[in-house]
């Protein structure tokens, strides 16, 4: 029943990029668009960090990413790693690399992943580097960007780790503004510099990210990222994420504007909701932005209107009755409608529909085909349970 009215629908088309593999849990390719988080702990602290590590690990986070500012933090991921695995758990960690290639280095010998950031892995921001880094010759910052990340590289093959190049709008070298401006241009420009750097050696386990804290620049640097790359016959898997987007409301609708539009164009393999919160509270944003879009289903979804005068029976209970019976129902989508008016158009797509009737009745529909009418309001919610289980679309919490 749920595959047979799904074809009836635009089908989604995703941007089909590579495989990588993040120790034992792959990105890319068929598999789902997988959530991350990060640790917002002191590094060096391993109960603290292990601790949190599980909160988010329970909350349903794939990936952990964990920040190494300097080399003891660094050092300190075996223990952290260790810890993990010795209480269960074998999520693969990723070390979050700024300004210090040889902290990746290390990394790269302990976690599964490593993230670097091409605005400034390699050009580092004090005065004078700054502007000898503005006014080298492209071709040799190139070949200075290619001499620092060959040991990288190297050890990555040797143990198998991924590597991400993540772009940030906001740090972008000023060799790239110099010649791009603060664009999404210049962002894609950037990641790209890296990815081309790494394929040169024969190195591909990269997923690639282009994060703004402006949902426009976000999702204009990411689209224009996938153009570059059909273009060039590339296929790197890419992360999704509106960085720095504030915290409550602020940060769920930021995350929801620029990591939706672009799920619902097929772009994503991973997501990371950037909230100003503890790291678990981020989970269930992430698959509610995966759920709303339709890209990766973790639970029942419910369709349901305002209301409005035509609406002649309490919806908001109606609707809390029906979730609380059929919330396991993965995958399936209900509807609860007030009236006849819009209902069954505007719940096409789902796969069972409650319609108000008037007078204490309603209109239980299986797809669009109604099935069963003007049952008693008293005991429609039983009627509805019925229908679903003689469709075989039922399951047993």
């Amino acid at each position: 029943m749920i595959n047979d009215l799904m074809t009836s629908f635009p089908s989604y088309s995703r941007f089909k990029t590579r495989v990588v593999n993040i120790g034992d849990l792959p990105m890319g390719g068929d598999h789902p668009i997988r959530v991350q988080s990060m640790t917002n702990t002191d590094t060096l602290d391993t109960k603290g960090t292990v601790e949190q590590s599980i909160r988010m690990i329970l909350a349903g986070c794939e990936y952990v990413r964990i920040a190494v500012p300097g080399i003891r933090e660094t050092e300190n991921l075996r223990n952290i790693k260790k810890e993990l695995v010795n209480k269960g758990y074998k999520t693969p960690l990723i070390a979050d690399v700024h300004f210090n290639p040889k902290l990746a280095e290390i990394a790269a010998t302990i976690v599964e992943k490593v993230r670097i950031n091409p605005g400034n892995y390699i050009e580092h921001s004090s005065r004078v580097t700054r502007h000898a880094s503005r006014d080298m010759n492209n071709e040799e910052a190139l070949e200075q960007i290619a001499t620092r990340l060959k040991p990288l590289l190297k050890i990555c093959k040797e143990h198998g780790t991924a590597i991400r190049i993540g772009t940030n709008h906001g740090s972008l070298s000023d060799r790239i503004i110099s010649r791009f401006g603060n664009t999404a241009e210049g962002m894609v420009e950037s990641a790209l510099e890296f990815a081309h750097i790494c394929g040169a050696f024969g190195f591909h386990d990269l997923v690639l990210s282009l994060k703004a804290s402006n949902t426009r620049v976000m999702i204009q640097a990411n689209r224009r990222l996938v153009e570059r790359m059909r273009t060039e016959g590339l296929d790197y898997p890419l992360h999704l994420g509106v960085t720095e987007a504030g915290a409550g409301e602020d940060g769920r609708l930021k995350s929801a504007v620029g990591i939706g539009s672009l799920l619902a164009d097929g772009i994503g393999d991973t997501i990371r909701v950037s909230i100003t919160e503890d790291p678990e509270f981020e989970i269930p944003v992430a698959y509610g932005i995966l759920q709303a879009t339709g890209v990766r289903i973790t639970k029942t979804e419910y369709i349901s209107c305002p209301s409005c005068a035509r609406t002649l029976f309490n919806i908001q209970e109606t609707l809390e009755k029906i979730k609380q019976v059929t919330g396991h129902l993965k995958g399936l989508k209900i509807a609860v409608m007030g009236c006849i008016v819009n209902g069954p158009g505007e719940m096409a797509d789902a796969h069972y529909g409650y319609v108000g009737a008037g007078k204490g009745k309603v209109m239980l529909y299986k797809g669009e085909e109604l099935v069963k009418r003007n049952i008693d309001e008293s005991n429609a919610v039983e009627e509805l349970i019925e229908l679903i289980r003689d469709s075989g679309d039922w399951k047993d919490a």
